[in-house]
């Protein structure tokens, strides 16, 4: 009856394993490594950096997507301040600058140039009755004449009738517009002529610099936001705030408590649902059933001390396979999480049978990482740690990923991730 438990396949890990070189005619730099990251989430680049806390916030999130990837913001904040960088990432590449600085016509000439000064920007549009524009003046217009009109009103030198487009426009659109009638802004305007925006030469071409950025129907770029099994209210003002796919962050996702509150997630929610952490072909089988994509990993992190605490996990790549084999034929992606240490195991992890690898140690030292830099012996280091570490657990908002009471004490805790730091 015990022994049977011992009567068991070899299991094993990325160390373990080596990829057979067979024929190809396939050059290097012709391979295609476009992949998904759920059902419905294309990825031009199959890398997603980890949900920790010194590893994905706003500007993490940010240079993913744009790299064709898609960052995992943390839960270890509250659901407020992880809905900002939501919004943060969304914003970050928009076509259209809501956030836009205007005058009204009778603002003098010397405030409008101070105001160009102090914000760095090369044009105001100015704005009459009821929001609806009426003018703009550029930096060019103010320079000639700041000094004999400085307190004569703006309206004295903007442009009126100045050429708008409405807020539906594309990027190809606008910049098609801006080289026609040689400007290098437009307003964005509503149905009823109100200023909504504004779009500027130097922020699309800025956009174009990232050719091969993941982004959504809208031309935003992509992200998605961890939750705890059971904060459906975390996960609504997430989804409210435009976040492309919800990751339902436990570190044993086959309980079926957490199964559940997935279930309740994913009937709830418009956005996708990724569900895990698992690692056998059983626990597949059950996400499979509703999960836009599913997490695969126990305690395979560099971080992650969960197979020595609490004698629990499967070596990654027999876990990766294990649950591809049920999951790839119901069309659900499996993600790769935790145990990347060199190029070379991000390739075994796609002939496993991912379609994408989570990482953090190979994103925590970069300079878009949150994590505080240190100098030791004068060479710097970011700090790196893992959810389930002491620290994590006494100052936010992750404990019950691993299945303990927020503010218990931290003598009550028992840690399942160290911390450290990363060149």
């Amino acid at each position: 009856m015990f022994a049977d438990k011992f009567k068991v396949e070899t299991s094993y890990t990325f160390d373990d394993v080596l990829i057979e070189p067979a024929e190809s005619w396939v050059e290097p730099n012709t391979v295609d490594v476009k992949s998904v990251f759920t059902k419905n989430i294309p990825l031009i680049t199959p890398l997603v950096s980890a949900a920790m806390d010194t590893v994905t916030e706003a500007e993490m999130a940010i240079a993913m997507a744009r790299a064709g990837g898609i960052g995992v913001l943390h839960r270890n904040c509250s659901p407020e301040q992880e809905v900002e960088f939501v919004r943060q990432v969304k914003a970050a590449d928009n076509v259209i600058e809501p956030d836009v600085r205007y005058v009204s016509p009778d603002t003098t000439i010397s405030f409008v140039a101070n105001l160009m000064e102090r914000y760095s920007i090369g044009g105001v549009p100015v704005v009459g009755s009821k929001g609806k524009l009426v003018g703009i003046v550029s930096r060019r217009d103010v320079r000639g004449v700041i000094n004999k009109m400085g307190a004569e009103p703006v309206e004295a030198i903007m442009t009126k009738r100045p050429i708008a487009v409405h807020e539906d426009i594309t990027a190809d659109e606008a910049i098609n517009v801006m080289y026609t009638k040689k400007v290098e802004r437009l307003p964005v305007v509503d149905d009823k002529k109100k200023l909504v925006g504004i779009i500027t030469m130097q922020d699309l071409l800025e956009k174009q610099q990232y050719p091969q950025a993941n982004r959504d129907k809208n031309g935003k770029l992509r992200v998605a936001a961890s939750v705890g099994p059971f904060d459906l209210r975390r996960a609504e003002m997430l989804a409210d705030a435009g976040v492309d796919a919800i990751i339902v962050d436990c570190a044993h996702g086959h309980n079926m408590n957490v199964v559940n509150g997935a279930k309740t997630m994913k009937e709830t929610l418009s956005c996708d649902v990724v569900v895990g952490n698992i690692a056998t072909a059983k626990a597949g089988e059950v996400l499979a059933d509703f999960a836009d994509g599913i997490k695969v990993g126990i305690g395979p992190g560099s971080i992650c001390t969960t197979r020595i605490v609490a004698g629990v996990g499967v070596p990654q790549i027999s876990a990766i396979a294990n649950v591809a084999d049920v999951a790839t034929p119901c069309g659900v992606p499996v993600i790769a999480d935790g145990g990347i240490k060199y190029s070379g195991d991000v390739a075994k992890a796609f002939v496993a049978g991912a379609s994408s690898v989570m990482m953090g140690s190979m994103f925590a030292g970069t300079d878009e990482a949150p994590g505080k830099t240190i100098i030791v012996k004068g060479r710097r280091y970011k700090q790196y740690r893992g959810m389930g570490s002491l620290g994590v657990m006494t100052s936010g908002n992750s404990s019950d990923r691993y299945f303990q009471k927020k503010g218990i004490g931290a003598n009550k805790y028992v840690p399942e991730g160290v911390e450290g730091a990363t060149p």
